[in-house]
This record gives structure tokens, C-alpha cells and sequence, in this order.
């Protein structure tokens, strides 16, 4: 799946940063921490393949997380952005460190991502997914009228805000649209379900932020994440959800800077090393 398939948002200058979104999401979750991050680099946006204005798979073409990762990897390729630094959120996480463990990223900050999970969690993913399932055979008014409703809404802003009273989660809701019958959720969220991250390495400065409020990823996969990558930077986003751009864009951008910062340092200790070798 080429580029000319995805829709991004390309904006600043300086070494590049991609952000992924999560399961559902669009690139427009970033927009707070893009105004950010484009005072310092080159930041690329982008809706994943079946989300927001990016096109869907088609119903017999491959459509999971690795072939996400091969889509990200390849519209890096074709826009010229040679391991660049990736941060992503959710789903968008998990893609970050699969292109971490492939060498593909520069550095990686991972906010709740998935693959982590407690066995109680997993077990209660799948029970979702095969809930999504079902509901994508309930007529689509039908579905829109319960999204709509004040339990629902009220339920989607406990469920991925961290502070779910807040004025700016009065517009949250679920979007009923995304459970119609093998639509991009319905497909991949039994795939996210089962998902577990096995890469045996990631060559990279990574950084691993959980929101102490996140009520849908407990934040007790942020243990088994370094267990997994001993080398990560662990920070605890205070005061955050599921969805730590829409709580505290400003932690957030803060900590893929420092990310990005850790690489280049990195990079100048390498190069120094080399020199003195030679």
C-alpha cells in the first residue's frame, strides 16, 4: 500500500517525527502536540490505513499490525524520511516499536502501548472484540442512537480521558460508524487483542509513557514493556488517560523531545568513538 493511499499532515522543519494514532483514531489526535513538535522538527501525521481519510484495505488484502508497520515503513521510504524518530499512541505504539526492533526508527516514545497486557486484560479484549462484532449486526441508527446517549457518552470520557469532568471531554463519544461489519475496527481489533510485543531488541532510545488515569490500558503494562526493553525510559504522565495528547499535550511533546534529544546524543557519542578509533 503506497503513500498516495494515506493522508498526512506534513508540517515544520528539523529531523523528521512520525506520529501514529490508535485503533479508531485519526491523525487530527495529534494536532495539540504538533503545534509543538514543529517549532523543532519536521512532523509528519498520519491516518492509518482504514482510518480517518486514509483508504481501506481492500476486504482480501493483508490488514494487521505488521502489515501496518510495512505501510508506515514503505510511506517513510517514498516521502524521503529515512529513520525517522516515531511516536505513537495506542496501536500506533505498538507499530513504533515493531519499526524500532526492525531499525527503522531513530528513536521511539510509546504512550500505553499495546502488547503489553495482563492475561485479565487480554481476556477482557477479546471479549470486546467479538462484542464488536455482534454490534456491527445492529442497524446503524440503532447503534448511533445508543452511542448518543448520556450512559454511553458519559462511559467513553471515564473510559479515555483521564480527567473525564473536563470541559474539553464534553464532546467525546463512541463512534458507532466504526462498528459496521468488517470495517477497520471490526477487522483489527481481534488482532489487537491478541497482539503481544516478542521483538528480542530495539536499537534505539525508547521511551515508554503511560497515563496513571488510563482506564482502558492499565498502567501496569508499563512493567512488562521494560521487562521487555530493559533499556526503555519509563514516565508516568500524571493526571492522564488512554489518550495522553488530548490531557497534557505539552508532557507529552516535552517527552518525545527528550526522546529525540537522547538519539542525537547517541549518535555524537558514536561519532566520537569512531574518531578516537581511527
Amino acid at each position: 500500500m503506497g503513500h498516495t493511499r494515506i493522508v498526512y499532515d506534513r508540517k515544520g522543519a528539523g529531523t523528521p517525527v512520525v506520529l501514529l494514532h490508535g485503533l479508531g483514531h485519526r491523525r487530527q489526535a495529534w494536532k495539540p502536540v504538533m503545534k509543538r513538535l514543529k517549532r523543532h522538527h519536521e512532523v509528519i501525521a498520519l491516518d492509518l490505513p482504514g482510518f480517518g481519510k486514509s483508504a481501506e484495505p481492500a476486504t482480501d488484502e493483508r490488514y494487521d499490525l505488521h502489515s501496518l508497520v510495512d505501510t508506515v515503513q514503505r510511506m517513510c521510504a517514498e516521502l524521503g524520511v529515512e529513520r525517522p524518530h516515531v511516536a505513537g499512541n495506542s496501536l500506533g505504539g505498538a507499530i513504533a516499536l515493531e519499526l524500532g526492533a526492525r531499525g527503522a526508527a531513530a528513536s521511539v516514545t510509546a504512550l500505553s502501548p499495546i502488547g503489553f497486557n495482563s492475561a485479565p486484560t487480554k481476556a477482557g479484549f477479546r471479549i470486546l472484540a467479538r462484542g464488536a462484532r455482534v454490534a456491527a449486526r445492529i442497524p446503524e441508527p440503532v447503534r448511533q442512537a445508543a452511542a448518543g446517549s448520556p450512559p454511553a457518552r458519559a462511559a467513553a470520557r471515564r473510559i479515555l480521558r483521564g480527567n473525564h469532568a473536563a470541559a474539553s471531554a464534553r464532546h467525546i463519544r463512541f463512534d458507532a460508524r466504526k462498528l459496521a461489519a468488517d470495517s477497520p475496527f471490526v477487522r483489527l481489533a481481534p488482532l489487537a487483542a491478541r497482539y503481544s510485543f516478542s521483538a528480542s531488541s530495539v536499537p534505539c532510545p525508547v521511551t515508554i509513557a503511560w497515563g496513571d488515569r488510563d482506564r482502558l490500558l492499565p498502567p501496569g503494562g508499563a512493567r512488562r514493556a521494560l521487562g521487555r526493553i530493559p533499556h526503555a525510559h519509563q514516565v508516568t504522565l500524571l493526571g492522564c488517560g488512554h489518550i495522553p495528547m488530548a490531557d497534557n499535550p505539552r508532557a507529552v511533546a516535552a517527552e518525545i523531545m527528550r526522546t529525540c534529544r537522547a538519539a542525537a546524543l547517541d549518535r555524537g557519542q558514536l561519532a566520537v568513538g569512531a574518531q578516537l578509533a581511527s
